[in-house]
């Protein structure tokens, strides 16, 4: 079972003096306070968006995860049973106004919480921006980590198009579909360090990957480079996921960072597993496939 998470700090409106921006409330001692956001960042989109989801317990979002994925796993083998039969459906329009919605919201969620991200490392330092705990209550940054939690249940539509297109689909596809989804319902509500990091990195690896297969579904010749890069990129941030859960491992310890182990041992298994998952395809993808076509040659 996971632990609940420490009293948090909450960003509250500056007193009476009539100066913009906020004051930290300092958490359980022991705890940093959380960094304080900076009034410019006080837009309409974030004002007062609450995170529906209950943190003080979020059984029955814990639940749905469960029951996404067991629907995704059925239809994934469901429907490849039932398009055995069938002719493939080719969807090419659909696909690219898919594609490319996702890449815009991952642009947006990119920015967003890049922007965020890079205040935090500017003005506070490495250990701030991954021990922050106000990357889930901004006015701005909450927005975006509730929206990306929830986008995970969405993109999994992606393997819909793979499946009704009759394409091949890799086990590292769906697992990374499932994973993710579970991981990220589970640990949102707890608010653990390091979440800023992941989210933003993924906005950012999904905002040029989802790019590059709409271009692709659109008809666009795209350098092989480039699809390398992506995954290169999504290796990297792999290793980046790592190294973060090394470190609010370390700082957790030090009483600095609020996280659990257990969370920590789930999260660091499923970027060690990515790691080693997209590390294969890449080999296959194009250092096996070149060795292949010199063969032949």
């Amino acid at each position: 079972m996971l632990h609940q998470p420490h009293p948090k700090a909450c960003l509250c409106p500056a007193g009476s003096s009539g100066q913009s921006g906020f004051r930290t409330v300092s958490p359980a001692r022991g705890h940093p306070a959380a960094a304080p956001v900076p009034a410019a960042s006080w837009t309409r989109l974030g004002r007062g968006a609450e995170s529906p989801l209950p943190r003080d317990g979020g059984t029955r979002s814990r639940k749905k995860s469960f029951l996404f994925s067991a629907l995704y796993a059925a239809f994934i083998f469901g429907g490849r049973h039932l398009m055995n039969k069938r002719a493939k459906f080719e969807l090419r329009k659909p696909l690219v106004l898919w594609s490319l919605s996702l890449a815009v919201f991952s642009i947006f969620g990119a920015v967003r919480t890049g922007a965020y991200m890079l205040y935090i490392l500017m003005t506070k330092g490495l250990k701030q921006s991954v021990c922050d705990q106000s990357f889930y209550i901004g006015p701005v940054s909450k927005f975006w980590a509730y929206a990306f939690v929830l986008s995970k249940a969405p993109e999994l539509g992606d393997t819909i198009f793979i499946i009704l297109r009759k394409q091949k689909l890799i086990f590292l596809h769906w697992y990374h579909h499932i994973t993710v989804l579970l991981y990220s319902w589970y640990s949102y509500k707890d608010m653990v360090a390091g979440g800023g990091w992941f989210m933003t990195m993924n906005y950012g690896v999904h905002a040029v990957m989802y790019s590059y297969y709409a271009l692709r579904a659109a008809g666009f010749r795209v350098s092989r480079k480039f699809a390398m890069f992506i995954t290169l990129s999504q290796i990297t941030q792999m290793l980046i996921g790592c190294v973060i859960n090394y470190l609010v491992f370390s700082w957790m310890q030090q009483g600095q960072c609020h996280s659990h182990v257990q969370n920590i041992i789930w999260s660091s298994l499923m970027y060690l597993s990515y790691f080693v998952l997209f590390c294969h395809f890449f080999f296959e993808a194009y250092i096996g496939k070149t060795r292949k076509e010199r063969k032949v040659d």
